[in-house]
């Protein structure tokens, strides 16, 4: 099959399946006589599969490293092992993502807090001082501009 019938069925760009092509992530395609790419059903497969794994999360590197020359060769226990590290990455990615989520959640709630007759300043140096401090940081200074 030729690029644009390749890309129509996977929906990726043709630009984009020559990229994978020329990294190495997608096998080289035959040459017809005329110089068009011929792609076969395995590119699909192949292509779904760098499209899927994209979306999870692996980057072109760790995909380059996964995937095998073709599909015949996959090493069962390495792939395993690959996945559920990544897997094991995304868990603890989001647990990172939800307690930072709860710590954004918190301080908006103290900001939004502010006394009408409070001024920004003040207010800033309140939220400030009932922050739990996680780590060492810059005190934050005098705002430039009132608050509105």
């Amino acid at each position: 099959m030729k690029i644009g019938e390749l890309a129509q069925r996977t929906g990726l760009a043709a630009s984009r399946i020559r990229f994978y092509e020329r990294i190495g992530l997608l096998g080289a395609a035959r040459r017809q006589a005329n110089g068009y790419r011929s792609y076969s059903e395995e590119a699909v497969l192949a292509l779904r599969l760098i499209a899927t794994a994209q979306r999870a999360g692996f980057s072109l590197d760790e995909l380059r490293q996964l995937l095998p020359d073709d599909l015949e060769h996959w090493q069962h226990d390495e792939l395993l092992a690959t996945l559920h590290g990544k897997l094991q990455s995304i868990d603890l990615m989001l647990a990172q993502l939800t307690k930072s989520r709860a710590e954004l959640s918190e301080l908006i709630e103290q900001i939004e807090a502010r006394h009408e007759d409070m001024d920004c300043a003040s207010n800033a140096r309140r939220v400030l001082s009932q922050m739990r401090l996680l780590g060492q940081g810059d005190e934050a200074g005098e705002p430039d501009q009132p608050c509105s």
